[in-house]
């Protein structure tokens, strides 16, 4: 077999099994592990796959720049926002991270709702003016623009100082084994440092970004106390969220 045809067969099984490890792909291809691995490292520098420790797994699609994003998938956005935003009750501490997701949730906000909102994103503090109810907590830092959000040091010295009901997450992959996780290093850690200073954290994640990964990881699935999604979870998934008393939405 051609190593072009060998990794089309790859992304096929990954498609539908959501991982793939070099062992097994080896054993099934009768190659050596070697030669898998060539065969991932290339798949992953084309941008079709997450190589991780011993295989891969589905690579995430919310690679695009924030102005792009904001345009893609408007209805499973507001969808999200729309279920999310009901969680939120008078007079909490709510921590807001940056996106297009979270950013459509605040253009759902009541009018009325009165609550203080603590935010690392310039778009979402900007967003938050229109609602004079809102107390709003600025974080600065160091301008990570794919994401529009603040990292770096001083934002975690900020967020050690902060008690939480809610954090609103955005995550760019959600998968059984990888878990939550997102494509910048600083960023993972900044999302790490928020849910540890809050009481629930809300994951706000849309199909595309289900059963994928990306490179850098925020923390195991239970670091979610609840899912807000545009659809089901397929059976597995949500087999596995029940026994982590992961709430889905």
């Amino acid at each position: 077999m051609l190593s072009s045809q060998r990794k089309q067969q790859i992304l096929a099984i990954l498609a539908a099994e959501k991982q793939v490890m070099s062992s097994e792909l080896s054993q099934r291809f009768n190659v050596s592990e070697d030669s898998v691995r060539r065969d991932l490292r290339e798949l992953a520098a084309e941008g079709l796959l997450q190589r991780v420790h011993g295989g891969a797994l589905p690579v995430s699609a919310a690679v695009a720049p924030f102005e792009t994003r904001k345009n893609v998938q408007t209805g499973s956005k507001r969808l999200i926002a729309q279920k999310a935003v009901g969680l939120i009750q008078p007079g909490q501490v709510v921590i807001i991270d940056g996106g297009t997701t979270t950013e459509a949730m605040v253009r759902q906000l009541p009018q009325d709702l009165a609550f203080t909102a603590v935010t690392h994103s310039p778009s979402i503090a900007v967003a938050l003016v229109d609602y004079p109810q809102v107390e709003v907590i600025m974080i600065g830092g160091l301008l990570y623009r794919h994401s529009v959000v603040a990292v770096g040091a001083s934002v975690l010295e900020s967020v050690a100082r902060i008690n939480a009901d809610l954090f609103f997450m955005g995550v760019t992959g959600v998968h059984k084994s990888a878990g939550l996780t997102t494509g910048n290093y600083e960023e993972a850690g900044v999302k790490r440092a928020l849910a540890a200073r809050a009481s629930e954290t809300v994951v706000m994640v849309s199909q595309e970004k289900m059963n994928s990964a990306s490179a850098f990881a925020i923390g195991d699935l239970t670091l979610a106390s609840t899912l807000v999604v545009d659809g089901k979870p397929d059976a597995e998934m949500r087999e596995l969220l029940a026994q982590k008393q992961i709430a889905v939405i």
